[in-house]
């Protein structure tokens, strides 16, 4: 009897009920264009980048027989030691920020 009961039960209690699933958000298609199906391709190796030499004194100076010149002024503000860069139409230092022009 106690078999029956338990089947009773089982049959009395409503199964539940499969919902229709909902459609999922269906996204816009995909040209294939714009997403390949083949494999990426191998990432292709940069060339190295090529340093750059840190100029020495001597790219400041000239030596001549009677001794040497500088080829730029110094800055007005820093003092000696401090040159100025040449920009084509002023001198400025990099220090301070100091700017010359140049005459025309």
């Amino acid at each position: 009897m106690a078999e029956k009961a338990k089947g009773k039960k089982e049959k009395e209690q409503p199964q539940p009920q499969e919902k229709p699933a909902a459609k999922p958000t269906e996204k816009p298609a995909e040209k294939p264009s714009e997403k390949p199906t083949e494999k990426p391709k191998e990432k292709e190796k940069k060339p190295e980048k090529v340093k750059k030499k840190e100029k020495g004194a001597y790219t400041r100076y000239k030596v001549d027989t009677t001794g040497l010149t500088r080829l730029r002024p110094y800055c007005e503000r820093c003092g000696t030691g401090y040159f100025m860069a040449d920009h084509g139409n002023r001198f400025a230092c990099g220090h301070c920020g100091f700017t010359r022009y140049k005459r025309a």
